[in-house]
């Protein structure tokens, strides 16, 4: 689903010069989109509308196998869970990292084997962990990962003495923004200290010790992959001492968090020197490598289209008010993300172009997808498409002010279909309807 060079970007967004390399090219500009099949799309299902191009997802999977053809490849299911993305990626060999029961049923209802599996939860409330138990005894294959001595106490408790790896803190945090660089924060696994002394009491109360996991961030790119380079080598000692004191293991699994360009100005991952690095780092471990990439694989896989509803002039600024806001796409607020956004009118580029502030319909300051971009002059009516889209877009929607949540589109190769319906305000109420209706 690309331009050809037939229809020139609308945003100041330039069409991405990088070479073909195993999997397409290594990055995807909004510029890459056809604007006229997104119009189509967008006259055909409405907006807001998330659209996804499961060929990309399989062009950025084999590239990312062809980086690292001896390690295991496990798609970290948050990123986007779309039963269309995890039915695709399991057909091209991946596994699926869970970090929810919901996320391991939706995982098994695609059709996952167990063995392709790892439930790795955050301080799991007590229905997921029993939830992943009763799971594990009908597929034994299946990993759980922990982060905490508590969460094996509970495990233990429940009857678990099956595949279970140890998540770590290695003290070593990079990302995008604050809030996910987890690899320092105390949320996030047992000290790395403790680990050998946790992962020796746990084999001898009769788990089935297989592996470590540790993961540094997300968004990880440029400066952040000497972070990045740190955290492996850290864990690769880690595992060395393991398999000295204690026996080997399966595998060492050291996370994800593979950035992508969310800017025009932003170089794609140089993912074969990523991928050499991490080799270096790790050292010489008899466990095999697990990586578990999330949104290297969807986001620049989706777009966010959505129609103008309001143009208001304002002191620097035009305030340009959208129907996708904040709801339905959390990122800038949250994190202050920066998406490209890209007009699709076929007039576009002989506008005149201005500073133009996007804005959603969410009464809070915080509902703004650009501030002061130069944008073509928008005009009520007008179709906008939002960039990388693909990763934590839907996966982050939410229904505040009553807002129902978008729908999703799919295409693939030459076929579109609509993967997942748009809520209705009836839709957002249901629980509260059913609340009260009265129980045979």
């Amino acid at each position: 689903m690309t331009d050809g060079g037939s229809e020139p970007a609308a945003d100041g967004g330039s069409e991405s010069s990088a070479g073909v390399e195993a999997g397409g090219p290594p990055v995807r500009r909004l510029a890459d989109w056809n604007a006229g099949e997104l119009r189509t799309l967008a006259g055909e299902y409405g907006t807001p509308l998330y659209v996804l191009d499961l060929d990309r997802v399989r062009e950025n999977y084999r590239r990312l196998a062809a980086a690292f053809p001896d390690a295991e490849l496990l798609y970290a299911a948050k990123a986007n869970a779309l039963g269309d993305v995890l039915e695709t990626l399991l057909a091209e060999g991946a596994g699926i990292e869970c970090a929810s029961a919901g996320e391991l049923e939706r995982a098994l209802a695609a059709g996952a084997p167990g063995e392709s599996l790892h439930y790795t939860a955050v301080n799991p409330p007590a229905r997921d962990l029993e939830y992943a138990v009763d799971v594990a005894a009908d597929h034994p294959r299946l990993t759980v990962v922990a982060g905490a001595t508590d969460t094996i106490d509970r495990l233990g408790e429940r009857g678990y003495d099956g595949r279970l790896a140890l998540r770590v803190n290695p003290g070593v945090g990079a990302g995008h923004h604050e809030k996910v660089r987890v690899g320092a924060d105390a949320k996030f696994g047992v000290p790395y200290d403790r680990a050998v002394e946790v992962l020796a009491d746990a084999a001898g109360r009769g788990f089935d010790v297989v592996g470590l996991h540790a993961h540094v961030g997300s968004g990880v790119s440029g400066e952040a992959l000497e972070a990045h380079r740190e955290f492996v080598s850290r864990m690769g000692e880690l595992a060395r001492t393991v398999e000295r004191e204690l026996g080997g293991l399966e595998f060492l699994d050291v996370g994800g968090g593979f950035g992508v360009p969310y800017r025009d100005d932003e170089e794609s991952l140089d993912l074969a020197a990523v991928a050499e690095a991490t080799r270096e780092a790790l050292g010489g471990v008899d466990a095999r490598l697990t990586v578990e990439p999330g949104r290297y694989l969807v986001a620049d896989a989706g777009v966010l289209l959505t129609r103008v509803n309001t143009v208001k002039e304002a002191p620097g600024t035009t305030v340009v008010g959208v129907d996708a806001g904040m709801t339905t796409l959390a990122r800038p607020a949250m994190y202050d993300a920066v998406h490209a956004i890209r007009s699709l009118e076929p007039d576009a580029s002989g506008r005149e172009r201005r500073p133009e502030t996007v804005t959603g319909p969410i009464c809070e300051g915080s509902d703004v997808l650009c501030r002061d971009r130069p944008l073509p002059a928008s005009e009520r009516g007008d179709l906008l498409a939002i960039g990388n889209a693909g990763a934590y877009g839907y996966e982050m929607a939410s229904v505040y002010n009553s807002r129902p949540r978008p729908a999703s589109v799919v295409v693939d190769g030459v076929e579109s279909r609509l993967a997942r319906r748009r809520e209705t305000v009836a839709d957002v109420t249901r629980p509260e309807r059913a609340a009260t209706e009265p129980r045979d």
